[in-house]
């Protein structure tokens, strides 16, 4: 009987604990309805790490950069941009979709103020996503046009009191995508970074003289759990209710070398997309726990789900290779889990 190859990589990284940085928990709690007030955020939980002193870890034998072995390779990834062509507006607040065929909307309030303001986008499926931060001075933030085709409903609430949160605008947007991948392929508020980022930098370097896709991301995926120490004391703060809103900083995650579970999945996908590799930020439960992964997408296989996944304790890579092999051995299943048990909420 022909020996099927492994089909797997699973590597234990780091020292993980059962409750997710990102807003683990058993409370599935989804936005409320529009009307006295947008929801709390329920985005990964978040906020800055207060703790910014801690040391970043001592290069061992077991968190050694992986070695390059070419120059960097760098790829000329697209850059979101407000062009001005297409707009929605007000007196108070805009979405500039001037590019949404290329997977994106840019949305602003026009004046500063210290006032918090979210921005909440259903898509053509009906899926709500938690609220977005928007920035109170003024400038665009991309966010991704993730769930296909169709209207995406757009609204910008300005905070009142309490929980009560006033609507600045509300836009609908239709939206008819150039290619499904476009809004896995670029920077956004969640995955954010420049062609001047470190990361760009640094996936380059990793990837040099590399050709073939898995090599590319197993070298990403490599570096990014040895050589990020999971942050203990930010992921206790976050269980006991603080930092909400939090959004990775992905090249002072780098700088660092620490971060919670949403670091981890941010900095991966940040550092695949910036090499042209269309990479999805999946957020959802698996189980009961809630938690972050990624997909990503080969152009011989499609899109490998659960690609790089974190289980409560150890993150795993699968090797993409079994999406065609079509012998899926009862090892591999396990080891990638009934899938069942992964429910993806929402992408970015």
């Amino acid at each position: 009987m022909k020996v099927i190859k492994i089909i797997y990589i699973l590597l234990t990284a780091v020292i993980m604990i059962l409750v997710m940085g990102i807003g683990c928990e058993d409370n599935r709690h989804r936005p409320s309805e529009p009307g006295t007030a947008p929801p709390s955020n329920t985005q990964p939980s978040t906020g800055t790490n207060t703790n910014t002193n801690k040391p970043p870890p001592a290069q061992t034998e077991s968190n050694t950069p992986a070695p390059v072995s070419g120059p960097p390779s760098f790829f000329d990834f697209p850059v979101p941009t407000a062009t001005g062509e297409r707009v929605e507006g007000n007196q108070k607040a805009e979405v500039d979709y001037s590019n949404a065929a290329d997977g994106y909307i840019m949305v602003r309030f026009l004046n500063p103020t210290d006032t918090q303001l979210r921005v909440r986008v259903i898509g053509p499926s009906g899926v709500e996503f938690p609220p977005y931060t928007l920035d109170q001075n003024g400038e665009f933030i991309v966010l991704p046009l993730s769930d296909g085709n169709g209207v995406y409903n757009d609204t910008v609430w300005e905070h009142i009191e309490g929980q009560k949160y006033a609507l600045a605008l509300n836009a609908d947007i239709n939206v008819t995508l150039t290619n499904e991948l476009a809004p896995f392929l670029r920077p956004n508020q969640y995955v954010n970074f420049t062609p001047d980022s470190a990361i760009v930098q640094k996936a380059a370097e990793l990837v040099g003289g590399k050709t073939e896709f898995f090599d590319k991301v197993e070298a990403i995926y490599h570096f990014v759990v040895n050589n990020i120490t999971y942050d203990t004391d930010f992921a206790e703060a976050v269980i006991a209710g603080g930092n909400k809103g939090y959004l990775p900083d992905l090249d002072d995650v780098l700088r660092r070398g620490y971060g919670v579970c949403f670091d981890y999945a941010a900095l991966m996908t940040g550092m695949l997309r910036s090499q042209g590799i269309p990479t999805k930020l999946v957020i959802g439960f698996a189980g009961d726990i809630y938690h972050a992964w990624i997909s990503v997408f080969s152009e011989k296989d499609g899109w490998i789900e659960n690609a790089i996944t974190f289980d409560g304790n150890q993150w795993n890579l699968m090797d993409p290779t079994f999406a065609s092999t079509g012998n899926q051995s009862a090892n591999v299943m396990q080891f990638i889990g009934d899938g069942e048990n992964y429910n993806a909420m929402f992408f970015y």
